[in-house]
């Protein structure tokens, strides 16, 4: 596919310190920065949680249920964000007294999303007293009012954009509810749990309550590593709350003061530390924790996050490495099998629609969510990828389900063009929920092909070509003296790096000094700026397609990549990593 390339604009009018290096200066004016302090990341500039709607009443509950020693049953989300959401609310309350403190995670194969019927019948076998809900929670109507029946208080911790309708629940803490006027809407689900249990900590302080039960009074940073994780993994936008949230819990992270699971997955991941980076956690954890949510039981990941001692942390962090190894494979089959039936859709069609919808009975349904990640990224299309979930006859269900996970481009809202379909078209889509980047959904298999024709025309009525284009965004070139350690080390220190505050890419025109492949796909070169002979730097670019490969005769390569530090059996030295190859001469 043609990349175009597209330099960011910088804002004139944003004044920063003199003290930054002329070249951060310039990122952060191409970033969606307003004044300078919102680059002062320290925890005392962090949102109040009393500016969260339902805050009040959810500390009601939660101080109700702790003096009275009740069960409390937490019902978590099945990716990173519900696992780090749950680890954290079960070390909290535990430290803040509670006794009796129980998670189930719904099995995304024989339950679904999200707090439904079938689990709250599977709760009532715990006998809780209160169901609080993380990452998920917002759209379980009849599983609330389920719970209700039964006799069960539910407190629901979400971050999901809300329907019309909201269950009866007797509290709800949710930043993107209409009411609520937290202006972090971005934060991620262990964000929001990390708040309910910040509120909670001062409600007990003022009571007393920790000097009462003769308790050690938690400090709240000491979770910040599971907000880190569960933020960045869940790839929400980094505004200045959730960048404040992830840097600190890099720094915890990085000065050894994480748990165990953290560190065990670390050490199994292969990653360094101190030098611990936010696409660390991204791309190196967050895979790891969410395969046992796509092939298994996220309650693995769970186990990990929640274990005392390195030992059985290490065991488990192993299983989940395993899990991943096989989660790689069983994508990498699906992604050559999607990939051969689109290009021949495009042959087919001469052009490729403004939305894809790809669906083969073989696919695997917890790694479809991937699959659409990967195409969307190669043809610049919002995809939903299918698989089929088969229905309970016990309960009267006939067919075959589909489940389906979608991923958006920038400027198309993926959940609210499922919300079109669904009002355009009634009981097209069975259920469906999200954010503006991805989502999911069900429909009868039957009718895939009457939704795939109504999403592409939804996709386009609201994309334009320009849109379609798949667009490079680059900070600009950047002089000579700057490709350097130094520099690379003050990029690095003034993220963290993220969704809507991309880590910084350059572009630039070079001499290809050498090159030679690495692996099957990977290409490394020796690198010389034009017009600055002697000065060379060694590059990487992984996964290159064959035909954008050098030939002997290339003399010039324009590139658009990265700068970072590259450490090599104790060597620290300058790497630029490729993101696009442009163009060869």
């Amino acid at each position: 596919m043609t990349n175009l390339l597209q330099r960011r604009s910088a804002n004139p009018d944003l004044e920063l310190p003199d003290s930054l290096h002329p070249l951060i200066q310039r990122i952060y004016s191409q970033r969606a920065v307003i004044n300078a302090e919102e680059l002062e990341l320290g925890l005392d500039n962090l949102l109040s949680p009393n500016r969260m709607y339902g805050m009040e009443q959810a500390v009601d509950l939660l101080v109700d249920v702790l003096q009275q020693q009740k069960q409390i049953l937490i019902v978590s989300d099945f990716d990173v964000d519900g696992a780090t959401s749950c680890a954290l609310a079960i070390k909290a309350l535990t430290q803040f007294g509670a006794t009796q403190v129980e998670y189930i995670v719904p099995n995304r194969f024989e339950y679904g999303y999200g707090l439904t019927p079938e689990i709250v019948d599977l709760a009532k076998t715990l006998d809780p007293h209160l169901l609080i809900t993380v990452d998920n929670g917002t759209s379980s109507i009849d599983g609330v009012q389920a719970a209700k029946q039964a006799g069960i208080k539910v407190l629901i911790t979400d971050h999901h954009l809300a329907a019309e309708e909201l269950p009866n629940a007797d509290a709800i803490v949710n930043p993107n509810l209409s009411d609520c006027e937290f202006p972090s809407k971005c934060i991620a689900g262990v964000g929001v749990i990390f708040y309910v249990m910040l509120a909670l900590r001062t409600r007990l302080r003022d009571m007393n309550w920790f000097a009462d039960h003769d308790l050690q009074e938690p400090h709240m940073a000491a979770f910040l590593d599971l907000v880190a994780l569960g933020t960045v993994a869940d790839v929400v936008p980094l505004d200045r709350n959730n960048r404040i949230l992830i840097d600190e819990g890099l720094k915890r992270i990085r000065a050894g003061r994480t748990c165990p699971g953290i560190l065990a997955l670390l050490e199994v991941a292969n990653r360094k530390v101190r030098q611990l980076s936010a696409s660390d956690l991204g791309f190196s954890l967050g895979p790891r924790l969410n395969a046992a949510g796509r092939l298994d039981d996220m309650s693995t990941g769970i186990e990990c996050l929640l274990a005392e001692k390195q030992g059985s942390a290490y065991e488990l962090a192993l299983q989940l490495d395993a899990m991943n190894q096989d989660r790689k494979q069983i994508e990498a089959d699906m992604r050559k099998q999607a990939f051969a039936y689109l290009e021949e859709l495009v042959l087919e069609e001469d052009g490729i629609p403004p939305a894809l919808c790809v669906y083969d009975p073989r696919w695997h349904q917890g790694v479809v969510g991937i699959l659409a990640s990967r195409i969307k990224d190669k043809f610049n299309r919002p995809v939903i990828a299918f698989a089929e979930a088969c229905r309970d006859e016990s309960r009267g269900e006939i067919g075959v389900e589909l489940k389906g996970s979608a991923r958006s481009i920038k400027g198309f809202h993926i959940r609210d063009a499922l919300d079109a379909v669904a009002c355009h078209y009634p009981g097209l889509i069975t259920r469906f929920g999200g954010h503006a980047m991805a989502a999911g959904l069900s429909l009868d298999k039957s009718r895939l092909t009457e939704f795939t024709k109504a999403f592409e025309e939804e996709a386009a009525r609201l994309l334009s070509e320009e849109q379609l284009t798949a667009t490079v965004f680059s900070d600009g070139e950047i002089e000579t003296d700057w490709l350097s350690m130094e520099i690379a080390e003050k990029l690095e220190r003034a993220g963290p790096w993220g969704q809507e505050f991309p880590e910084p890419l350059f572009d630039g025109r070079f001499e290809l000094m050498q090159f030679r492949a690495v692996g099957e796909k990977h290409l490394k070169m020796l690198l010389s700026p034009i017009g600055s002979p002697g000065f060379t730097v060694d590059a990487i670019a992984f996964n290159v397609e064959t035909a954008l490969w050098p030939i002997d005769d290339t003399r010039e390569i324009e590139i658009v990549y990265r700068m970072e530090v590259n450490e090599f059996r104790g060597t620290r030295s300058l790497q630029l990593v490729v993101e696009r190859i442009l163009r060869l001469h």
